[in-house]
């Protein structure tokens, strides 16, 4: 299934983001053992947009769309800078595995703005969330 890109307006690529694999052999597009992107995203992404444009294979069942929990993340850093979560993110977020305080799903978190401290935002890749099935475009 293809990713639900959003369909806010998007600025230019000037928000660090940092995103951390806990498994990264699985994670990276490439294969490498590469544990952490520093990578530039916009204003109006959402982060899982920016992990797979930037050969981060986060699993995303639905698309992208809410209706599961395979793209579940920890925001360990910037989560002032996103969007807040929904009822509907909340639900889906109670099912999945090893949810902490800082848990979202990436394709809900829309880039609302730079961290003030000029910091990147952090989201952390758990190791059990991993895409068995790579998207080739069409």
């Amino acid at each position: 299934m293809h990713m639900k890109a959003s369909d806010h307006p998007k600025g230019p690529m000037e928000i660090p983001v940092k995103i951390i694999l806990e498994d990264p052999a699985s994670l990276n597009e490439d294969g490498s053992d590469t544990a952490e992107h520093a990578v530039m995203a916009a204003k109006g992404e959402h982060l899982l947009e920016v992990a797979i444009r930037n050969g981060v294979n986060i699993e995303h069942a639905c698309g992208g769309v809410c209706a599961c929990s395979t793209c579940h993340v920890y925001v360990e850093q910037g989560m002032d800078c996103l969007s807040e979560a929904t009822e509907a993110e909340d639900d889906r977020v109670e099912e999945a595995p090893g949810i902490q305080i800082n848990s979202r799903l990436s394709c809900q978190c829309d880039i609302e703005r730079a961290p003030e401290d000029g910091e990147a935002i952090v989201m952390r890749v758990p190791a059990w969330n991993r895409n068995a099935v790579k998207e080739v475009p069409h």
